[in-house]
């Protein structure tokens, strides 16, 4: 049985029926927008939230697919781009999470999959200048629609943070891009040790001067929202159905233990109270 975070990186094809059944039953499906029985939460306890970005917030699929197919339009050759974009975006996870000092940042590891992704799907045309200027598409990724507008409700009285296994200078460039106002980043980057390792969360609520249960984690991810809660955090999972194209994401039900489960960033501001 695959746990949370292998459901992301482990290719759907290698899933078969009845894996993906036992993935669904295994985990109740809870009503967006409904909190757990025991957990009328007192949303006045939450001092700050926490957005995991890449997928949450940014619809990197899109970006980088459009990227890779404007790339192979301009060499006159077509490929399955929707299929590259999510092996990309599936490497990139594999080799940037769960790092303690790795001496390289998810920019790096964008430049160094795209090197691997051209040679096994024959883009040998696409030359240096072309490969990074898709690289660097990652830092033009846009917003899901719901977030900005969510995003100025969601600060009226709390902190709003970026916790992220992206870069610094991705996070600044597409919250310029967007108009997104975030009170702090805090990228693994900056901590040296990466998510879902349980120092990253200690180490951002640290930096919050905040204990972990004023803390919700908010994400599409259950690795992500399992960690956070193992040290303490709440938990928040936004469903993003189309993050990873028109095959919908690979871990889509929400683990049962998470606090608040909603639809989009709209019913989470509701929610919060806001």
């Amino acid at each position: 049985m695959l746990n949370a975070f292998e459901a992301v990186i482990v290719p759907a094809r290698s899933l078969d029926d009845s894996v993906i059944e036992r993935m669904s039953v295994e985990r109740l499906s809870l009503q967006p927008g409904r909190m757990r029985k025991e957990e009328t939460m007192a949303v006045s306890e939450i001092k700050a939230l926490a957005f995991d970005t890449g997928g949450t917030v940014l619809d990197w699929h899109t970006g980088i697919r459009s990227a890779l197919a404007e790339m192979g339009s301009r060499h006159g050759i077509d490929r399955d781009w929707t299929g590259i974009t999510n092996d990309y975006r599936r490497r990139a996870l594999r080799r940037m999470t769960n790092q303690k000092n790795p001496g390289f940042n998810i920019d790096d590891v964008h430049r160094r999959v795209l090197d691997e992704l051209a040679a096994e799907q024959g883009l040998d045309m696409f030359s240096e200048a072309e490969r990074a200027a898709i690289a660097r598409s990652w830092h033009a990724l846009l917003a899901w629609p719901d977030f900005p507008p969510a995003l100025k409700r969601l600060r009226q009285g709390r902190i709003v943070v970026s916790f992220t296994i992206l870069s610094v200078s991705l996070i600044i460039d597409t919250a310029r891009r967007n108009g997104l106002h975030w009170d702090a980043v805090i990228s693994c980057e900056m901590l040296d040790v990466y998510k879902p390792i349980p120092e990253a969360y200690q180490r951002a609520a640290a930096l919050l001067q905040l204990p972990p249960q004023d803390i919700m984690m908010v994400a599409c991810h259950n690795f992500d929202l399992d960690a956070a809660r193992g040290v303490g955090y709440r938990t928040c999972f936004v469903r993003r159905p189309d993050e990873w194209g028109p095959g919908g994401p690979p871990d889509p039900v929400p683990n049962p233990a998470t606090d608040l489960v909603v639809a989009d960033f709209a019913q989470m501001a509701e929610r919060m109270g806001v």
